[in-house]
């Protein structure tokens, strides 16, 4: 049975962009705030939801309960 593609959205690609550079410029990952306000979205949740998908996707890993605790997956 062939996998079905999934491929990121525009959204998706900002947050996950943000997240790479913020690790190498920094070297820890960006907090929900600090996501939202590079990729210029007013709601923390709308940041939650898409970190949730590419979480999903395994484009991510993240600890609970702890706000830099994001990971890259692939």
């Amino acid at each position: 049975m062939r996998r079905k593609l999934e491929y990121l959205s525009a959204r998706q690609e900002a947050i996950l962009s943000c997240i790479r550079r913020e690790i190498v410029e920094r070297g820890e990952a960006p907090t929900v705030r600090e996501i939202a306000r590079t990729v210029g979205l007013s709601s923390t949740s709308s940041v939650a939801y898409q970190l949730r998908e590419l979480e999903r996707r395994g484009e991510i890993t993240r600890e609970a309960r702890r706000s830099r605790a994001t990971r890259l997956g692939h």
